[in-house]
């Protein structure tokens, strides 16, 4: 069982730092120059999940801007919303199921105590 813990727990982990990335992400959608946050996860020895944090240095769109009398071009950030949007909702549901997971081992600990005693 203490493994079953210790793979959700870092599922839980990975998967809420993948929420923080994309919540960081799409609070500064509109921030000129703002390079995206990527976060890959990897498997960690012997059972769990580790996670990596890069910043996607892909150029956003650039656009004129108006500065007093000249106009100077000017880089936006490079998040795509409907993809950060989209992100969000599966990591969310991978999160949740990790959690389900913990509670489901909880059930099994009750049970097998409850049988025991």
């Amino acid at each position: 069982m203490t493994t079953m813990y210790q793979t959700a727990l870092t599922g839980l982990r990975a998967f809420s730092t993948r929420l923080q990335a994309n919540g960081n992400n799409i609070a500064n959608a509109n921030t000129d120059g703002f390079k995206r946050t990527r976060i890959t996860n990897g498997a960690a020895a012997p059972s769990g999940v580790t996670t990596q944090a890069e910043k996607i240095s892909t150029p956003g769109t650039t656009i004129p801007q108006q500065t007093g009398a000249e106009s100077e071009m000017v880089e936006l950030s490079n998040v795509d919303l409907a993809t950060e949007i989209v992100d969000m909702a599966l990591n969310s549901t991978l999160y949740k199921a990790n959690l389900k997971t913990i509670e489901t081992a909880n059930e099994m600990t009750g049970t097998l105590l409850h049988l025991k005693s």
